[in-house]
């Protein structure tokens, strides 16, 4: 279901899901805002692959993210620019561990053609985390959304929702 905002430009019209997908899969970085124990936000930035309909990212299992996790799996991730112009997006959803191999694989396989020598190469700044992540080694999250919003922004302005089933 795609809605477009009271608060859009009077001529706005709805951003397409396509270019909210595209958006969430091109991204570089990626915002975690998760709940501590206490009922305080945490929020940190990783990097994330957009697969088959979901946000998939990893951390380290005694990370306060993982931890915040472990005990509330609700979670938003945010992307964007950082300019007065582009496309801003806010994903809610529910951040669940992968455990399956082959599903692992395809993530793995996912963030080392995204992120290139960085991630895949020796001596790249992830150096080892796609075999880490294959192996079952770091915890590997997904989140499917529920709601996403898209905060278009220039000439027009709009603030799209897309609700998911």
């Amino acid at each position: 279901m795609t809605e477009l905002s009271a608060f859009s430009s009077p001529d706005a019209m709805p951003t397409a899901w396509s270019r909210g997908r595209a958006a969430l899969a091109g991204a570089d970085l990626y915002w975690l805002s998760t709940v501590r124990p206490d009922g305080r936000p945490h929020v940190a930035p990783l990097l994330g692959v957009w697969l088959a309909g979901a946000l998939y990212f990893c951390t380290g299992p005694d990370e306060r993210k993982a931890k915040n996790l472990a005990g509330n799996p609700h979670c938003i991730l945010t992307t964007g620019c950082n300019t007065l112009d582009g496309l801003d997006l806010v994903l809610e959803g529910t951040a669940g561990i992968v455990a399956d191999l082959t599903e692992l694989g395809r993530v793995a396989d996912t963030y080392e053609l995204k992120y290139g020598p960085h991630f895949a190469a020796p001596g790249g700044t992830w150096s080892g985390l796609g075999d880490a992540i294959r192996r079952a080694e770091v915890p590997v999250y997904r989140v499917a959304p529920v709601t996403v919003f898209g905060f278009a922004k220039g000439g027009t302005y709009s603030q799209t929702r897309w609700a998911f089933p």
